[in-house]
């Protein structure tokens, strides 16, 4: 009985170390940058706003969405990846699909406010053009019909494409997780096929009422799966490539070549200096399948970012930083808020003003109003016996109520 006992341990230790870690404390960063990705995107969904030009987008091929998936990914494998490991496939899918469930419901809840919104504003100052400007004439012409469609996540107004696109993400988490408790590179081989396959053969998912979903969930995975692979030990088996010099400078060189191409887009006097043979190979870069361009910008980004600001970096425990912080800890909240925000700014420069001044003072109120509503969430989980932030993730509900966006 004892050589059958031992034998049986010594297969489970073994086991054991084979399976990938998964992180035990919070990173901070992933708050931080997470916090400042939805106020970014909260600029960039401002149409004409001047202070939208500090955002990222204009300055590289990548965006805030990019930071926003890879970091929902991450996050998500850090919660769920512990889940599977010690709780199994079936309790840890389960958990995975109700969180899916809650940020569907979360859509579909922003999808009416936002409809009502825009409608109301429409006819109120008897503009239709918001209506067209923001796709939802469809909807107000057939609501029976595109409420169904909605329901099926293929009508999507403007600027809600990001929450559709996580719920399908977090559908299919399970088997990553699954495949990458196993095989942590098989699974990053797996993702990186499909989206290899995807872009040569356009899959896509149909859009209503024409088109296909702005960000193609075939392609995006990939960048959602990377998260995971780094959450689960893909970083930690990286360090010396992360650390190397030579990694440093092609990722500050493709970072400068992105920022030269981008100035041409903006500065018609170098538009010229573009050669044709370059503008030819590298364009169209498409957010949509998520280019090549796009996620070698982000990954550049990342690299640097990691090795200038540590996981022990002194400033992210500052009150500097709390705000963005904050709202990365409650981000599927301060999304939605965003969104709304957003077109309540579009509206007041339309129909108010739209001075330099106005456009700052807009997104100055907005992202204080984020801020002041992550806070409030913060203190009724306080109060309510949760503790949000970072932490070692010893109680699993507490983590999925407030954990990944």
């Amino acid at each position: 009985m004892n050589e059958i006992d031992t034998s049986t341990l010594r297969e489970l230790a073994a086991t054991k170390v084979s399976t990938p870690a998964v992180a035990s404390v919070r990173d901070l960063r992933l708050d931080l940058f997470r916090g400042l990705a939805l106020w970014l995107i909260f600029l960039d969904h401002i149409p004409s706003n001047v202070v939208s030009w500090i955002t990222i987008r204009n300055y590289g091929f990548s965006d805030a969405t990019e930071i926003f998936v890879f970091i929902s990914g991450y996050t998500a494998a850090f919660v769920y990846g512990r889940a599977m490991r010690e709780r199994g496939a079936f309790i840890a899918t389960a958990r995975v699909w109700r969180r899916a469930w809650q940020v569907y419901v979360a859509h579909m809840f922003l999808f009416v406010i936002y409809m009502a919104e825009i409608a109301y504003v429409s006819t109120s100052f008897n503009n239709p053009l918001y209506s067209e400007e923001m796709g939802i004439l469809d909807f107000l012409r057939q609501p029976d019909v595109t409420l169904v469609q909605a329901l099926l996540l293929k009508f999507k107004p403007a600027n809600m494409d990001v929450l559709p696109l996580y719920v399908v993400l977090l559908f299919g988490l399970p088997p990553v997780l699954w495949l990458m408790l196993r095989s942590l590179t098989g699974a990053l081989a797996a993702s990186a096929l499909l989206y290899v396959v995807a872009r040569v053969l356009d899959w896509n998912i149909a859009a209503y009422p024409n088109g296909e979903w702005v960000f193609n969930p075939f392609a995006w995975q990939l960048l959602f799966v990377f998260g995971a692979w780094c959450a689960l030990g893909g970083v930690e088996k990286s360090k010396k490539v992360l650390r190397s010099r030579t990694l440093f400078v092609l990722c500050v060189a493709y970072l400068l070549f992105a920022f030269a191409v981008t100035l041409t887009w903006y500065i018609p006097a170098l538009a010229p200096f573009m050669p044709k043979w370059l503008a030819e190979f590298i364009y169209p870069i498409n957010k949509t399948d998520l280019d090549v361009l796009r996620l070698l910008h982000f990954g550049a980004l990342a690299v640097i970012t990691v090795r200038f600001v540590p996981q022990d970096w002194p400033a992210l425990t500052s009150p500097l930083l709390r705000p963005a912080i904050i709202c990365g800890q409650h981000s599927l909240e301060i999304f939605c808020l965003g969104v709304f925000l957003a077109f309540t700014g579009h509206f007041i420069l339309v129909e108010i003003s739209d001075r330099i001044s106005m456009q700052i003072a807009i997104s100055a109120i907005g992202i204080a109003l984020m801020v002041a509503a992550a806070a409030m969430i913060g203190w009724y989980k306080v109060i309510e016996g949760r503790r949000p932030g970072p932490r070692a993730p010893q109680n699993l509900d507490s983590d999925l109520a407030g954990g990944e966006a």
